[in-house]
């Protein structure tokens, strides 16, 4: 598969949606479709570092999320600590961007929000974050403009994505469910990305 490009992003936003529809889908409960999203996100990310993006913001689980019912609540924390457990053993530099101090961030991800763990790509995860709780002390200022944000599930929208770092980012929807990513996809995403004319408004 040919994976030359002339002009690649240097920040990606992920969001990966359509964990719990593609769980109820295959007869399952919508908390199980989380933890079968960690091994997309990682194959992705391994995709981006073969490729040479330097950096890669993903959404894990919103302000808002946490009030779905106890065991999704869970299910989702329990895959954002499985994810970022697999990041820092993979040698990649791991940021936790969220409201930490609540009870609701997993406490094992904390220390990932005062310090970016060593490696090469920098992930960002965002992790019981909340565009107001954001943007009202400015949380995130230390990541930068992202340059494409690619969004999995068929949802034309944000959704409260670091409002911010997004405010010039080109932005490319794939139907399909998150747990069924496919490298292919993200590949179509960039070739697509090679040829929007980059102005940032200019």
């Amino acid at each position: 598969m040919d994976r030359a490009f002339k002009r690649l992003p240097r920040h990606i936003g992920v969001i990966p949606d359509g964990n719990r529809r593609w769980s109820v889908a295959r007869g399952g409960e919508k908390r199980d479709g989380y933890e079968a999203g960690v091994a997309p996100g990682l194959r992705l990310l391994r995709l981006c570092r073969a490729l040479g993006i330097g950096e890669v913001s993903v959404y894990g689980f919103t302000k808002e999320n946490v009030h779905r019912p106890p065991d999704q609540v869970r299910a989702f924390c329990r895959a954002c600590v499985d994810m970022c457990r697999e990041i820092v053993n993979a040698g990649m530099a791991l940021q936790v961007v969220g409201d930490t101090a609540s009870a609701l961030c997993p406490e094992e991800l904390r220390a990932y929000a005062a310090a970016r763990s060593c490696g090469d790509v920098r992930v960002n995860v965002l992790v019981n974050y909340g565009w107001q709780w954001d943007v009202a002390r400015m949380h995130s200022a230390s990541i930068p403009r992202i340059d494409l944000v690619v969004r999995w599930g068929g949802r034309c929208r944000l959704s409260g994505f670091l409002p911010i770092q997004c405010a010039y980012a080109d932005i490319f929807v794939i139907e399909a469910l998150w747990p069924d990513m496919r490298e292919e996809q993200f590949l179509e995403a960039l070739r697509w990305y090679e040829r929007q004319d980059v102005t940032l408004g200019g």
